[in-house]
């Protein structure tokens, strides 16, 4: 476990000792003493927060609604700033699921979850209860994870997959970190643009010009966070000028490019997700 320490932000983090055996999942373990309004900018991936400890995390968003406890959020959390995290000794295992096999494991389509917050016992009754229960009775980071994996794992196996056409158009949105175009992703794969866009948003949960939006915005972000200036960053992540990156920076977080390259949700993301930035 190591301490990420941040401005007023200091939290232990724990990552597990091997990759998950489940392509598109990925896993980080945290103790906070305290969260005070945290900003939660959105990410490409559907994020699962399971909690176990004595203290409870509040999701603060959308005009003064809240949750509390495990949540499951969509990848559109966050955007223009309103939601934040508070509470008090806090413990949980936070998974990020790819939007990709996100449907097979929770028994909802990402659709459902828009970039709203989801009480994880209002999407899988007492079964919740029963995942925070074992997850405090394992006494080590490396047991809760793989409790976690081996759940998450079943549910996977079980639930319905993607179109293949689908979950090839979003690794390739991801992998050219968002520079992709979508009438060129309905090409490749010999559907209509029509077509593709009404697959990849009932299945993913965003329409597919919306999803290279959101990836090529999380790189950005991290550019910003690392160190490097705004300019050279907008100029090698696809915007048209550094005004562009401003208005996207923004309309995703809320927040100015300076400002969000201080935000620890993504500052901690080197040391919670190491292999996303080697």
């Amino acid at each position: 476990m190591r301490t990420f320490t941040h401005g007023a932000a200091v939290w232990d983090v724990a990552c597990p000792q091997r990759p998950s055996r489940v392509a598109g999942l990925t896993m980080a373990g945290f103790c906070v003493r305290e969260l005070d309004g945290l900003r939660m900018v959105p990410h490409p991936a559907v994020t699962l927060l399971l909690e176990f400890g004595v203290g409870s995390p509040v999701v603060d968003w959308a005009a003064g609604r809240q949750q509390r406890g495990s949540i499951v959020a969509g990848p559109g959390l966050g955007a223009g700033g309103a939601a934040r995290a508070q509470g008090e000794n806090v413990e949980c295992v936070q998974v990020r699921l790819s939007p990709v096999i996100a449907r097979a494991v929770l028994g909802v389509s990402p659709a459902d979850l828009g970039d709203t917050v989801v009480s994880l016992d209002d999407l899988w009754g007492r079964e919740a209860s029963r995942i925070r229960e074992r997850l405090g009775e394992v006494p080590s980071w490396q047991g809760r994870f793989a409790l976690t994996e081996a759940l998450l794992a079943r549910r996977h196996e079980a639930g319905p997959p993607v179109d293949p056409e689908v979950a090839w158009a979003w690794r390739r949105i991801v992998g050219s970190r968002g520079l992709a175009r979508v009438d060129g992703l309905a090409a490749e794969v010999g559907w209509s643009r029509k077509r593709l866009w009404s697959r990849f948003r009932s299945q993913l949960g965003l329409p597919p010009k919306r999803a290279v939006k959101l990836v090529r915005f999380d790189h950005a972000a991290h550019r910003l966070v690392a160190g490097e200036r705004a300019a050279r960053v907008a100029a090698d992540a696809g915007y048209a000028d550094q005004s562009h990156l401003h208005r996207d920076i923004m309309a995703f977080a809320g927040a100015t490019p300076a400002t969000v390259a201080g935000e620890p949700f993504l500052a901690v993301d080197p040391i919670a997700w190491p292999s996303s930035f080697t």
